[in-house]
């Protein structure tokens, strides 16, 4: 069964979090759904029903369940899953009767309501994200955005299900690549790298390290170090400012890996820059 979006309505976003269950003997709670809930699973199984249908949600699975009189859980079970809730204004006996999926129309998001990410990991980056967007702004404009990116996103995967484990993979290593961009000035541990991406700290290293050549802690120096070069030779910050800058405690340990890196401490680079403008002047 699909759900057929028009996204020129959009989406309001309501809320969403991750649950993780207090015991093993959990069951979902019985209530009238008066939204659409998105659960995504990232451990165990989760079994529950609408008033129509049981679903039995496994890792690596969605449901897209919407408004029902009646959701519950129909056994126990131990599962780990972000969830998001959402209102569409469309009335749902338009979309609702789509057993096949049906043909493509732009500025349509044609979503399955239970089936398996090709990327899991693109979804729970997004989730991530609007967590964080919530929690930081609370801001309705780029929420509702956030929500959609997710729909759309989960729309695409439902498209084009015959991407290669190749793809995946290398997908996984540029978000990890942006994502360490995007935190250089941080102090970035893989352990945070491995959480947010879902993944075991060693299977993440072992995987970096095949696509790069460097493990995944190489790679976050290397980066920093650039930065640090940058900040160097075109700014009078000093060097326990730019230490500080880059998620060192003190400037000592900055300096040290500095010289690990290039081989000239922080104030020798320096002056060699200062000195290479000149010449080239």
């Amino acid at each position: 069964m699909f759900l057929d979006f028009d996204s020129e309505n959009g989406f309001e976003y309501r809320w969403c979090g991750k649950f993780t269950p207090p015991h093993d003997e959990w069951v979902h709670l019985t209530r009238h759904l008066m939204d659409y809930e998105l659960m995504v699973v990232t451990e165990g199984t989760l079994f529950i029903a609408d008033h129509n249908q049981e679903y039995i949600v496994n890792k690596g699975e969605y449901l897209l369940m919407p408004p029902t009189p009646h959701q519950y859980g129909t056994r126990p079970g131990s599962c780990e899953f972000y969830w998001l809730h959402f209102d569409y204004h469309e009335g749902l006996q338009d979309h609702l009767s789509l057993p096949v999926m049906p043909e493509y129309l732009s500025g349509h998001l044609r979503i399955l309501v239970h089936g398996t990410l090709s990327s899991i990991e693109r979804i729970i980056i997004l989730m991530k994200q609007l967590q964080d967007s919530d929690r930081r702004y609370k801001e309705n404009t780029l929420n509702n955005a956030l929500c959609s990116a997710i729909l759309a996103e989960l729309s695409a995967q439902n498209r084009y299900t015959n991407t290669s484990e190749k793809q995946l993979k290398e997908q996984l290593y540029n978000d990890i690549l942006d994502y360490i961009s995007w935190h250089a000035q941080d102090n970035l541990r893989v352990s945070e790298i491995a959480y947010y991406f879902g993944y075991n700290e060693k299977y993440l290293t072992t995987f970096f390290k095949k696509y790069s050549g460097i493990t995944l802690k190489q790679h976050i120096l290397q980066t920093k170090m650039e930065l640090a070069k940058s900040a160097l030779s075109e700014t009078n910050h000093s060097i326990s400012q730019i230490a500080y800058s880059l998620g060192f405690s003190d400037g000592h340990n900055f300096s040290n890996a500095f010289h690990k890196v290039t081989g000239l401490s922080p104030s020798e680079y320096r002056a060699s820059y200062n000195k290479h403008n000149v010449f080239q002047k």
